[in-house]
């Protein structure tokens, strides 16, 4: 699973263009946190990823597509795919880059980005199918705001998933988003469609129903399907907990003959002090038993997985730190950024989920025999598992893997790769110095990565 390997289909109408996006996203993903002169061996490197972004036949488009049909074929692997979408900002305040707009305060500048990421119901990150930047129109003097209807990018984007639901209709597709999805146009659409792909919204409206009385309150009244419970995990300020839920269902019909499941999560005997949880879900299925719900509340717990991945992008690639002078150019970096984030996610959830694969199908050899070099470790002539690769990567960014750690988290692994990368890069040039000018020298103890 080398990130070339996401580009190694890439067409943009010129063959050294097509070697320059595969070379520079290796250079990229190997220094995920450095600048791209940095992330470059040479000036002459450098310059070359800059002609790169800003040539006209680069689009951020091109260069995601090739990742985009591999993410498909990961896809068609299983039975159920879930499909988060959501925006974040992106903030270039005090650069000098055309074509920004404004963000949440009308000071700010910066872009938005809405991708479609795409994980299994076991939060296996498969790709980002899809996205969108945009930057917003500033406002007139009556503040009024012109432009697309940021909203129409949840609608367009399961479009775009009801295509893929289609091409793999033995693939359920689960669009899955957050309040800022509870839209009834989204809903009539999914329906217009015949349903090619189920959504699966967090309800942001009590919206009235057509036969008087208010959604929420007429689901509260039904008696609990019963009770579920689930480890909460730690984030945003909050320590993990054990949570445990009342389930309440009914089918309800809204504005516009649309029909939907409303399911709702109520947290009982909440700790003091903590917020109760409590989840409100709409969506197109029925749901007849308490392990129906259940099925849809955890596959809406997986929308975390979508705010680990902007995470990664921002902290770990440091996205917005980056000065190409323009909105394209940045636009096309970004691209290659989002692939070498859901690589970072994926292999920190493939270390969970499947710690025994073994590490030569996601690791070169250099790679993983340097996880163990730089850990003072004898290189084993046994292929080694995945989750013991990882685990040593990870210690090289910080993770100290006693016992009580649990597992290393996305941070740790993307600094840990820059060292491996580092290492791996500098033994590989002096095996290539020592080759081109002396003959049967023994190769330096530190340069061995064979074992």
């Amino acid at each position: 699973m080398a990130l070339a390997d996401e580009f190694k289909t890439i067409e943009l109408g010129d063959p050294r263009l097509n070697r320059r996006a595969v070379l520079l996203a290796e250079r990229l993903g190997q220094k995920p946190s450095a600048s791209i002169p940095n992330a470059c061996t040479s000036w002459a490197e450098t310059a070359a990823a800059y002609r790169f972004l800003r040539n006209e036949q680069v689009s951020w488009d091109k260069v995601l597509s090739p990742h985009w049909q591999a993410s498909q074929e990961r896809m068609a692997q299983h039975k159920v795919v879930l499909c988060i979408q959501d925006t974040t900002e992106l903030d270039y305040n005090g650069q000098v880059i055309t074509g920004l707009g404004p963000l949440s305060y009308e000071a700010q500048r910066g872009l938005y980005l809405h991708p479609t990421y795409i994980v299994s119901p076991e939060r296996e990150p498969l790709g980002v199918f899809n996205a969108w930047t945009w930057a917003r129109q500033f406002k007139d003097k009556d503040g009024q705001r012109a432009g697309v209807c940021e909203s129409s990018r949840w609608i367009e984007s399961y479009e775009r998933i009801a295509e893929s639901a289609q091409q793999l209709p033995d693939t359920r597709h689960v669009c899955v988003g957050d309040r800022e999805s509870d839209m009834l146009e989204l809903m009539l659409k999914a329906r217009d469609l015949g349903y090619p792909a189920d959504y699966l919204v967090r309800s942001q409206h009590n919206r009235v129903l057509p036969g008087g009385g208010k959604l929420w309150d007429q689901v509260m009244a039904q008696t609990p399907l019963g009770r579920i419970r689930f480890m909460l995990p730690a984030g945003r300020g909050r320590k993990s907990r054990s949570v445990e839920q009342d389930i309440r269902v009914q089918r309800i019909s809204l504005k516009g003959s649309i029909e939907v499941t409303c399911v709702i999560a109520t947290e009982i005997n909440a700790p003091e002090g903590a917020k109760p949880v409590q989840w409100r879900l709409l969506s197109n299925r029925e749901v007849n038993s308490l392990e129906q719900a259940s099925e849809l509340i955890d596959w809406y717990r997986a929308r975390w997985e979508i705010e680990l991945f902007f995470l990664i992008l921002k902290e770990g690639c440091r996205v917005e730190s980056l000065q190409l002078g323009d909105k394209d150019r940045l636009e096309s970096a970004l691209a290659i950024y989002m692939v070498i984030a859901w690589r970072i996610n994926r292999l920190m959830r493939l270390g969970r989920t499947v710690p025994d694969l073994e590490a030569g199908l996601v690791f070169e050899p250099d790679e993983w025999r340097a996880a163990f070099i730089l850990n003072k470790k004898p290189v084993p002539k046994k292929m080694p598992t995945l989750n013991e690769v990882i685990r040593l990567i990870a210690q090289r960014g910080g993770f100290l893997g006693r016992k009580g750690d649990g597992e290393p988290g996305a941070k740790t692994l993307w600094l840990g790769l820059q060292e491996i990368a580092i290492f791996v890069e500098g033994a590989r040039y002096a095996r290539e110095f020592s080759a081109s000018h002396y003959t049967q020298v023994p190769r330096p103890l530190n340069c061995n990565l064979s074992g």
